[in-house]
């Protein structure tokens, strides 16, 4: 009677344990969270498009599964210019996009895209992740209910499209170019007319006149856009975008929902990407650039000394005035101010000095 006691205390013990292994995937799985991510960029755009597709593959990868990220290019869900408010309301919980667009939501917004004679891609990081830049970035955009992350850059870009040969100053007058951000603002104080598009609509309004001119990134996404066929001369450098962060920014509420470990995984997903996409821009620019040149006859220019020290003596003018507008764009630009300064003098014994040097 013993035995048989025994023997059945062990099958139910048995039992038991079974039961409990066969149900702890059901007690430690995750509901996987979807989530959607609505961009400014063209469905699948080279580079930026595709740097958000990017950044959505590795937050799904790096999690697992348990997040799920699909992508909506510009008009798919919301159009190009509307993403700021879907995220912020909640209708994506993510968007995509260059921080300088919601200048009319902030001022101080635009200096985590791109200043006019401000920082490269390398100082932008630095003053991103380690100068303050990147609670800054967060205080701004907490009044809407954003998390801001750094999601891709373009590095230096060109200086854009035009249908005229710009020989000094005075070429600029009356130029209505496709031109946002700050340098918009600097291009108004030479004279011209900027004009706010998403990418888009670049195309068919400089080939209609609608614009005289255009900026847009550099040669890589340029071409994609094919806009040699509606411009005839490709200046550079870009003195307004000298290294351009493309952000991702998230619905606050959506990201505290998030066990930490995800939180997590959603900010270093990005960080990965905004690497990725540098590196990408880098890799793939020079050889677009040649495509641009001996296939399709584009006359490559380069800016006069002249309106380069215009320009960035304008700069100057239109951020220092833009800092004034407000408390929060004054504690920015004190920031981005102090960072530049000690960048620029060890830049000058450093990336530079060894630039000047590679060039002897």
């Amino acid at each position: 009677m013993k035995r048989r006691e025994f023997v059945k205390s062990l099958g139910a013990g048995s039992l038991a344990v079974g039961a409990a292994v066969a149900g702890a995937p059901v007690v430690h799985a995750q509901q996987q969270i979807k989530w959607k991510m609505v961009t400014t960029w063209p469905k699948n755009f080279p580079g930026l498009g595709t740097g958000a597709n990017n950044l959505a593959r590795l937050v799904n990868e790096m999690s697992g599964g348990r997040i799920e990220v699909k992508v909506y290019g510009a008009k798919e869900l919301v159009g190009a210019l509307e993403i700021f408010d879907a995220v912020s309301r909640g209708t994506a919980e993510m968007g995509h996009g260059a921080s300088y667009y919601w200048k009319g939501k902030s001022e101080a917004a635009q200096f985590f895209a791109a200043v006019p004679y401000g920082l490269t891609a390398q100082e932008m990081n630095g003053w991103l992740y380690n100068g303050g830049g990147m609670e800054l970035w967060q205080e701004v955009y907490a009044p809407f209910g954003l998390i801001p992350t750094a999601a891709g850059n373009t590095g230096v870009q060109m200086g854009g499209w035009f249908n005229k040969e710009i020989n000094s100053v005075g070429d600029l007058k009356g130029l209505k170019m496709r031109i946002p951000g700050l340098g918009g603002e600097v291009l108004k104080r030479a004279g011209g007319t900027p004009v706010l598009l998403p990418g888009g609509e670049i195309f068919p309004s400089l080939q209609s006149g609608a614009i005289d001119a255009t900026e847009w990134v550099g040669p890589y996404n340029d071409m994609a856009f094919g806009l040699y066929k509606a411009a005839k001369y490709y200046y550079y450098p870009g003195w307004h975008e000298p290294g351009t962060t493309l952000e991702c920014f998230i619905n606050k509420e959506a990201f505290e929902a998030l066990p930490k470990d995800l939180q997590s995984i959603v900010l270093n997903a990005a960080k990965v990407a905004n690497l990725e996409m540098l590196s990408e821009y880098t890799a793939r620019n020079n050889a677009a650039l040649q495509t641009l040149v001996t296939e399709h006859k584009v006359n490559l220019r380069q800016f006069p000394d002249e309106v380069l020290i215009k320009l960035k003596g304008l700069s100057d003018e239109v951020v220092a005035e833009t800092a004034e507008k407000d408390p929060m764009s004054k504690k920015v630009y004190e920031s981005f101010l102090k960072f530049r300064a000690q960048a620029v003098a060890w830049h000058r014994v450093s990336e530079q000095a060894y630039l000047n040097a590679r060039s002897l």
